[in-house]
């Protein structure tokens, strides 16, 4: 046959080729150059925080599984490429004159080693980077454990399914990408140079064509073949049954079988391919192809259907039992729901029996009850204990125990509300907000502030009370106590924090004096330099060259203060210092400030998690921890199929010093990541005792498995099928919407409570939650865990009646306290146009046999500066609820009168040493109050001088100069009861009374 003369592209000048090499270092330098300043970005950071060796890790494998992927893919398609080029016919037909590949054919030969080793290396980089993001399940594979036990179905490990099955489905998905674009590279050469023609009857194909088409295609089948041999095992989490995970009786006798059938007819199929390759015939591949296709029809899906439509839904109950029976005691082991972690309580007997005896007799319960709620007084702590406008505090609070001076000389234990007092950028005002005083001026925060979780500083006002109450009695521990050398209940060495969850992205710390421009520390000492361990020097050129690049920040490469000394530290917030460090872990989204051994550190809860345990029930995570609770971040909405709380991470606010502690020695996940990053991860036997007094049960873990307890408390197949005994998470009645069973509220939230539950002998420091039974409003279960260092992480269940007398369940109670008489007439008074009220926390708690309702009521002026202040305590027990100013009055309502007497009354400082160290203003101008360390009678006149300077400020706004006077009077009765209390008080409990100057309206 005749071949058309070649026709050549145009070439390119010399003056072109120069600008196209010009461009492409350009594109190259945009794409990599970034790459690369972050990895240099990161190598430093590492380093500062001591966890190279993980950063070098992941580079490593990363780069090494980049290359490897590469020269798979790119090999596949260059041995294609070279074999279909080399085999190409000697006379190249052509269809006629104005044959369309002549140019494309032209244009390749005379550029054949651009196209043959171009075209492979560029598909080789790019499917080598997308390969390389899976470095975490080669490491594992290399460095697997055995779980120590095994799968029901097949008798395997678990660590085969959790460590080395995820690689070999990631190993037989790129033999597909390499093998089909192996094939296509084929295809097209072989169509370019004439192996393939599609003029004539069917068109034609040369014989080399064929032998390496027949071939490709093959290899492709026989891999097919293996990924069958594999989805057997990945049958063992199928989510063919709604209702639970795992391989249900359809997938086992039907499923299961077709896999091996359908294998057995995949190896036929690639031999028939082999054999096709060689005989000059493609009708035996293409009758095994044709077999292949209709039974993956008929075998693979159609049988299974059938099976599962006539035989297995018609009588589920007994078809499933096995399996259901496999899945309940999978996902017991997976989540950690063992009988061993579990205690069981049939809470029945007493439940209709407690009396004002039992309440006035609780001395674990009753004296600890929480009035403050968290999520609800960020704005009081703000406006309080900030100090400054440029300090503050997160949306949501932390709680935490302490023990302290019981005022008696003894310790007890006591719950507070916590938080850190940091730097707040954003609280900046223009004049402040610029780039050296945002980022080199004012960069760290300054103390930690605590208020007892059951104290109020007075009671809140009743009718034809103007005494202002309801606020919580803080004591702080910042630089002004340290300086002052003032009584600290918290003991705090080291009260600058630079690492927390609201500072800038980065500070510039650090320097020599005089050049550097000063940190902002107290009012007195505005020139502070840095002196910790944490952070990157940014002394020298290059460093400074990078940030500036890295941030798109000129400054930092030409602002004179930054000297010798000066260090830049970023990644402040404490999970993602973290999840840096830890990335094989899944953090909690609320980490929380302690105080250990003087120094605040922030403690982060991490979790190892797996999406293919055999059997375990596939949960939601992002679901199943997403409630009404605000101010905290959510978690990734992915599936997981086993979870362990297995590392406790600390972060030092002052240097950003990362620790982490394995607490579960025993979890194999855990084992394998130490092995991957070996002295990364510190024994459980290293942490501190002061340190793990303050371990937390994590609030995201206790939702995972509060949602999966619900149903899996159940013993058998038949009572899991049936469903009648499962219950429900309430949704939280105190949120918009909550008190409409069949609407989409959040879900109420878990608790942190100081209490004694049933069974135990003192109070403790524990999680809880109460659950509905399902899709009815009475409660069914009330769930407990444990967060004391001798009993972490057991459960309590106290399981309650379902039938007869019932508890009423949360939406119920609020409906009860929201039509009680005493609270629809305060209710009005409140809910005025200057007023919102807010509902806190309705904790559920165990007492006397039966189960009381507490919630505290709060109410905030509608004003941009205003804060909630505790109004009113609302208490429900079985048909009564008490509706008191007070806890103590509340209680007396619902069992009679002296039922409170154990309460913790208003004002009540043992154990409490109440201390306003700061010096400085508040952000609204008015004198920061002093609030303790004398008696009831003078903190509640430093609270009233308090609340008066407050209405002097609101009437000085409003310009009303009736409000002003009145305002005044209140604050002249006010200071003369301040003159009186301190009179009557002794020398060593007198307090100074808060300055009351005030500018002449």
């Amino acid at each position: 046959m005749a071949s058309r003369p070649s026709i050549g592209l145009p070439k390119l000048s010399r003056r072109s080729r120069v600008l196209l090499i010009i461009a492409a270092v350009i594109i190259l330098i945009l794409l990599v150059g970034a790459r690369l300043l972050d990895t240099y970005v990161n190598w430093l950071w590492f380093g500062e925080v001591g966890f190279r060796s993980v950063f070098t890790t992941q580079i490593l494998t990363r780069i090494g599984l980049f290359f490897a992927v590469a020269v798979f893919v790119g090999g596949l398609l260059a041995i294609s490429l070279i074999i279909a080029y080399r085999t190409r016919p000697v006379f190249v037909p052509v269809s006629g004159a104005d044959d369309p590949l002549a140019r494309y054919r032209s244009t390749v030969v005379q550029r054949i080693r651009l196209f043959g080793i171009g075209l492979p290396v560029v598909v080789g980089l790019i499917a080598g980077w997308s390969g390389q993001g899976d470095w975490q399940k080669i490491q594992l594979v290399l460095h697997s454990v055995p779980f120590g036990q095994t799968d029901p179905e097949f008798g395997i490990d678990i660590g085969f399914y959790a460590f080395k099955l995820p690689f070999y489905e990631w190993l037989i998905g790129w033999f597909y990408v390499g093998l089909v674009i192996a094939f296509l590279g084929a295809v097209a050469t072989h169509y370019l140079f004439g192996g393939i023609r599609l003029a004539g009857r069917g068109g034609q194909l040369s014989g080399p064509a064929r032998v390496h088409l027949s071939t490709v295609a093959g290899l492709f089948v026989l891999v097919y073949a293996v990924d069958y041999f594999f989805d057997r095992y990945t049958l063992l989490w199928s989510s063919r049954n709604e209702q639970f995970t795992g391989a249900s009786y359809t997938d086992l006798n039907a499923v299961m079988p077709a896999k091996l059938i359908l294998m057995s007819i995949a190896i036929f199929c690639a031999i028939a391919f082999f054999v096709g390759a060689f005989l000059r015939n493609l009708q035996l591949p293409a009758i095994a192809l044709v077999l292949l296709v209709l039974s993956g029809l008929l075998v693979g899906a159609a049988w299974p259907a059938v099976l599962d439509q006539f035989s297995v839904k018609p009588n589920a109950n007994e078809k499933e039992a096995k399996s259901i029976d496999r899945n309940l005691n999978a996902t017991k082991q997976a989540f950690g729901l063992t009988d061993d972690k579990i205690t069981v309580d049939d809470y029945r007997t007493n439940a209709a029996t407690t009396t004002d005896k039992e309440i006035r007799n609780d001395t674990g319960t009753i004296p600890n009850v929480r009035l403050l709620d968290p999520s609800i007084l960020s704005p009081t702590f703000n406006q309080k204990e900030a100090r400054a406008n440029f300090y503050g505090f997160p949306d949501k609070l932390d709680i935490d125990r302490y023990t302290v001076d019981d005022g008696n000389g003894g310790k007890i234990e006591q719950e507070y509300i916590v938080a850190a007092r940091e730097m707040k950028s954003s609280g900046l005002t223009d004049q402040q907000n610029n780039w050296v005083n945002k980022y080199m001026v004012y960069t760290h925060g300054n103390g930690f502030v605590a208020a007892p979780a059951n104290k109020i500083d007075r009671a809140p006002a009743t009718e034809g009370d103007t005494a202002q109450g309801g606020y919580p009695i803080f004591t702080v521990s910042d630089l002004n106590a340290i300086n002052n050398k003032l009584h600290m209940d918290i003991p705090v060495t080291e009260p600058r924090i630079y690492f927390g969850e609201l500072p800038a992205e980065y500070a510039i710390v650090g320097g020599t004096a005089g050049q550097a421009p000063g940190e902002y520390d107290t009012p007195q000492d505005r020139s502070y330099l840095y002196k910790g361990s944490g952070g990157v020097a940014v002394d020298g050129l290059f460093n400074r060259l990078v940030f500036a690049a890295y941030w798109g920040e000129r400054n930092i490469l030409f602002n004179q203060g930054i000297s010798d000394g000066s260090k830049i530290i970023y990644n402040r917030d404490p999970r993602d210092r973290v999840t840096k460090v830890a990335p094989w872990l899944t953090v909690d989204t609320d980490p929380y400030p302690a105080v250990v051994n003087g120094r605040i550190l922030w403690i982060v809860d991490g979790y190892t998690t797996l999406d293919n345990y055999p059997y375990a029930q596939s949960t939601s995570l992002g679901q199943v921890t997403t409630d009404s609770l605000a101010g905290v971040p959510r978690q990734q909405d992915r599936k997981i199929g086993y979870i362990r709380n297995s590392v406790k991470a600390t972060v030092d606010a002052y240097d950003g010093t990362v620790t982490l502690y394995g607490i579960d020695e025993q979890d194999p996940v855990l084992k394998a990541w130490s092995s991957v990053f070996p002295n990364t991860v510190k024994p459980n036997s290293a942490v501190p005792a002061e340190l793990r007094s303050h371990f937390r049960y994590p609030e995201d873990l206790f939702k995972v498995q509060r949602d999966l307890l619900a149903k899996y408390h159940v013993k058998t197949p038949q009572e899991f099928f049936s469903a009648q005994t499962f219950w429900d998470v309430p949704s939280d009645p105190t949120k918009e919407g909550g008190l409409d069973p069949q609407g989409n509220a959040p879900k109420q939230p878990p608790y942190y409570v100081l209490a004694q539950a049933p069974g135990q002998k003192q109070p403790t420091f524990q999680v809880t939650s109460a659950l509905n039974s399902l899709k009815q409003q009475f409660l069914a279960s009330w769930i407990s865990v444990s967060s004391e260092p001798g009993s972490y992480g057991h459960f309590t269940v106290l399981q309650l009646p379902t039938e007869g007398d019932t508890i009423p369940g949360p939406i119920q109670v609020q409906n009860q306290f929201r039509t009680t008489d005493a609270f629809t007439k305060d209710r009005t008074l409140f809910q005025n146009s200057g007023t919102d009220i807010q509902y806190g926390n309705l904790l559920t708690l165990p007492v006397g046999g039966g189960l009381l309702y507490i919630e505290p009521i709060y109410l905030k002026q509608k004003d941009v500066n205003a804060f909630p202040q505790l109004a009113r305590v609302l208490v429900a027990y079985k048909n009564k609820v008490g509706f008191a100013p007070t806890l103590d009055k509340a209680l007396d309502g619902v069992f009679g009168p002296g039922s409170g007497q154990n309460t913790t009354k208003p004002g009540d400082t043992s154990g409490t040493t109440s201390t306003n160290t700061s010096t400085n203003t508040t952000s609204t101008g008015q004198p920061p109050p002093n609030t303790g360390g004398g008696t009831p009678e003078l903190n509640a006149a430093i609270s009233d001088i308090t609340a008066a300077i407050g209405k002097l400020h609101t009437a000085q706004q409003s310009g009303s100069l009736a409000d002003i006077g009145k305002a005044i009077e209140d604050l002249d009765a006010a200071t003369k009861k301040y003159d009186s209390a301190k009179a009557a008080a002794s020398s060593s409990s007198a307090a100074p009374p808060p300055s009351t100057q005030q500018s002449a309206p």
